[in-house]
């Protein structure tokens, strides 16, 4: 069953959530997984279409996913105080707190994958799953900008003409376009990327980092979940796309989550 729900947060933005029981018949594991998506996409894009909610659900497990404020079934605004994944963490755990989930395994990519380890910096996460990042998250303090531009991008997103832009770059664009996402938005949340570091020391949960073996986003993972205590490296075979292409990537995310 899905049901699709709205929070308003303490700056007054309503964040829509989305909620799946487990499968009937499979016997129901007590803690639930939150699931936070990527940059230009939503919770349906990222999570429900490729196949991961239903194999989460399979496994007895109830699911949430959250639409990042500017994303999805989230309010939009062009205003880039309003946006940073800091932010955006603090809306997650809002849903968190209004759900009353004692305990939680939390997945996130690329975008999703910083609101995640800055939501998990702050309070208890059973488990954690980060895709679509690397080295970034340690050396420039979250999605590696120096792979991809935010100011350029940002402007990317406002520009008129959308024909000479760089490929990878007019690839995020026609997606956003595609999904019917608000470019003003996401050009707000590019500008106000995070760039502050994040207290990985302070992550308790048992981690999983899981990257595609070509993604330019994600470059030398290594670096990331070395910097996490305990935590694993996994990787599958492609570019930033594996959200969404890989079923191994969906596998080791339910196989993690399930053991």
């Amino acid at each position: 069953m899905h049901t699709t729900a709205g929070v308003v947060v303490d700056d007054g933005t309503t964040i829509a959530y989305h909620c799946w029981e487990a499968d009937a018949g499979v016997a129901a594991y007590p803690i639930p997984v939150v699931l936070q998506h990527g940059f230009t996409a939503d919770t349906m894009a990222d999570w429900l279409v490729p196949g991961t909610v239903a194999g989460l659900t399979a496994a007895g497990r109830r699911v949430v996913g959250i639409d990042a404020r500017g994303h999805g079934r989230s309010e939009k605004s062009p205003d880039t105080e309003r946006y940073g994944e800091r932010r955006m963490a603090k809306d997650l755990l809002a849903v968190v707190a209004l759900l009353d989930l004692p305990a939680v395994d939390l997945v996130g990519y690329s975008m999703g994958a910083v609101v995640a380890l800055l939501a998990a910096s702050q309070t208890t996460v059973r488990r954690l799953v980060v895709g679509g990042v690397g080295a970034g998250i340690v050396e420039v303090g979250g999605v590696d900008t120096r792979a991809l531009s935010s100011d350029r991008l940002a402007r990317a997103f406002l520009a008129d003409d959308s024909d000479d832009l760089p490929h990878e770059i007019a690839g995020l664009r026609a997606n956003a376009t595609m999904l019917g996402a608000d470019l003003p938005s996401l050009a707000a949340q590019a500008r106000a990327v995070h760039r502050e570091g994040i207290d990985l020391a302070a992550i308790t949960a048992e981690t999983l980092v899981i990257a595609g073996d070509a993604d330019p986003l994600a470059e030398r993972p290594h670096v990331l979940a070395e910097a996490i205590a305990g935590a694993s490296l996994r990787l599958v075979a492609g570019g930033h796309e594996v959200i969404g292409s890989s079923p191994g990537f969906r596998s080791a995310i339910i196989e993690f989550l399930s053991r």
